[in-house]
C-alpha cells in the first residue's frame, strides 16, 4: 500500500441496513454499479456483512457494508442478525433500505431508534419504487428509489455524499502538535513481527501528516538513535517511538526533548487519550486471579515475540507480580460485556475506524471497567507515562487527577 492511499479505517464507513428481500444488496450494486453483493429472489442471501472499501464518486474513498437481514430467523438467523448490528458500530452513515408504503414495520423502527441512539446520520430509501402507482418527493432524509430501473440512485448518493461531507474527520496524528520546518525523528524497531519490505499503519500515517505540515520526518532504529541524533545538526522537536521500544528510547532521549509513542498518539487521534491515562493506573490495582483482555483491531498472523499475546503480559506480571489471567481478541471480536475484566488494553487502532474505536472504549467504561492502549500502559509501567504525555497538556492533567 502506498502513502498516498486511503486505508479503510480512514474512510467513511457507509452501511445498508434493512429486512429480508428489502433489496438491501441490489441497492447496494446500483449505488457501486457493481456486483459487490449477491442478489436472489430467495430471503436471507446476504448472510454476513459484505465490506469493501472502493472510490464511490461524488464521494470519494468509502468502505460500503451490506448487511444480513435484521428480521433473518432460527439459530442462525440470529448469529445473522447480532452480526447486522455490531456493523453498527463501525457505520459512519446508514442507509435503511424498506420496501414499505409508507409505514415502516417494527423491526425498521427499532433500526432507526438505533441509528438515532448510536448518533449515526441515516437515510431511509424506499425501494421498488417502480412498482408504485405515484412516487412521493424525496425529504430531508427520506428517498424513493428503484435499484431495478436504477431512478432515485443518483439522487440517493448525493444525500449520502452530503452526509459524508458532515462526518468527514479534520483530526490529525500527529500535524496539530506539530509546525513547518520542526524535526521529528520516528524510531521504528525492526524485528521479526515487522512486516517484510513496508512500515507499518501507524507509522506510515505519522510520517505522511508530519510531510503535510512541511515537517521533517527522520526514521532510524531503536538501536541507531544516539547516533542519529549526533548526527542531525540540530535538535529534534519530538521523538515517536515504537511502544516496544519506550524504555530504551526513553534512556537515550536528552529531557528537552518532547517524547511520545504512535500508541499514545492514536489514543488521542481514534479513541481516548484521557481514558487510556486514568486506566493506565488500574495496572497497579490489579490483584491475583484477575482477568485482563487484551484487544487488537487488526489480525495479524501471531508471531514468536507478539507484543499483544507475548510482551505485553509478561511485562504486566513482572510489573505486578501478580499471578494475572489473559484473554485476547483481534479483528472484529470485541466482547458485548466486559464487566468481568480488571482492565481492559487495546491496541492503537489503527485497523478500526475512529467510530468502532469510540464505541469499544465507550462499551468498556459503560461497564465500570477501565480501559487503556499499548502505549500508555506501557509508558506506565517503564514509569516515563508522565514523559510522555508532555506534548499533551490535558492528558499530564488527567494524569495527577
Amino acid at each position: 500500500m502506498g502513502l498516498n492511499d486511503t486505508v479503510s479505517a480512514e474512510r467513511i464507513h457507509i452501511g445498508f441496513f434493512g429486512l429480508r428481500n428489502a433489496g438491501k444488496s441490489s441497492v447496494v450494486n446500483a449505488v457501486t454499479n457493481q456486483e459487490l453483493s449477491l442478489v436472489s429472489d430467495v430471503k436471507g442471501t446476504t448472510t454476513d456483512p459484505v465490506k469493501k472499501a472502493m472510490e464511490l464518486l461524488p464521494l470519494g474513498p468509502v468502505v460500503i457494508i451490506d448487511t444480513p437481514g435484521i428480521d433473518d430467523v432460527g439459530e442462525l438467523g440470529e448469529m445473522r442478525v447480532k452480526k447486522a448490528r455490531q456493523a453498527l458500530n463501525m457505520t459512519d452513515i446508514a442507509v435503511l433500505v424498506t420496501e414499505a408504503a409508507d409505514t415502516l414495520t417494527t423491526a425498521e423502527n427499532e433500526l432507526v431508534s438505533l441509528f438515532m441512539d448510536k448518533k449515526i446520520p441515516y437515510i431511509i430509501a424506499y425501494n421498488k419504487s417502480d412498482l408504485r402507482a405515484s412516487v412521493p418527493q424525496k425529504s430531508e432524509n427520506t428517498i424513493y428509489v428503484s435499484a431495478k430501473d436504477k431512478t432515485g440512485i443518483e439522487e440517493l448518493k448525493e444525500m449520502i455524499g452530503a452526509l459524508a461531507r458532515t462526518e468527514e474527520n479534520s483530526k490529525r496524528v500527529i500535524g496539530d502538535l506539530i509546525e513547518s520546518d520542526d524535526l521529528i525523528v520516528l524510531v521504528v524497531p525492526i524485528d521479526k513481527a515487522a512486516p517484510k519490505g513496508r512500515l507499518i499503519l501507524p507509522q506510515q500515517q505519522t510520517i505522511r501528516d508530519i510531510l503535510d505540515t512541511g515537517a521533517v520526518a527522520v526514521v532510524t532504529r531503536d538501536n541507531e538513535l544516539p547516533e542519529t541524533l549526533k548526527s542531525l545538526g540540530r535538535k529534534p522537536k519530538m521523538i515517536v517511538t515504537d511502544s516496544q521500544a519506550f524504555g530504551r528510547v526513553a534512556k537515550d532521549t536528552p529531557e528537552d526533548i518532547l517524547l511520545t509513542s504512535f500508541s499514545i498518539l492514536f489514543a488521542r487521534y481514534k479513541g481516548d487519550l484521557i481514558s487510556a491515562v486514568k486506566g493506565a493506573a488500574a495496572l497497579d490495582r490489579l490483584k491475583d486471579g484477575d482477568k485482563v483482555l487484551i484487544s487488537e483491531g487488526c489480525t495479524h498472523h501471531r508471531q514468536c515475540g507478539d507484543i499483544g499475546t507475548v510482551k505485553l503480559p509478561a511485562l504486566i506480571r513482572k510489573h505486578t507480580g501478580k499471578n494475572i489471567e489473559f484473554e485476547f481478541t483481534s479483528g472484529t471480536q470485541f466482547p458485548e460485556s466486559v464487566a468481568e475484566y480488571a482492565l481492559v488494553i487495546h491496541c492503537g487502532g489503527c485497523m478500526l475506524n475512529e467510530r468502532e474505536m469510540k464505541y469499544r472504549v465507550k462499551q468498556t467504561l459503560d461497564c465500570g471497567t477501565p480501559i487503556t492502549n499499548y502505549g500508555t500502559a506501557i509508558a506506565h509501567m517503564n514509569g516515563i507515562l508522565k514523559r510522555s504525555l508532555m506534548p499533551f497538556p490535558e492528558a499530564v492533567k488527567a494524569l495527577g487527577e
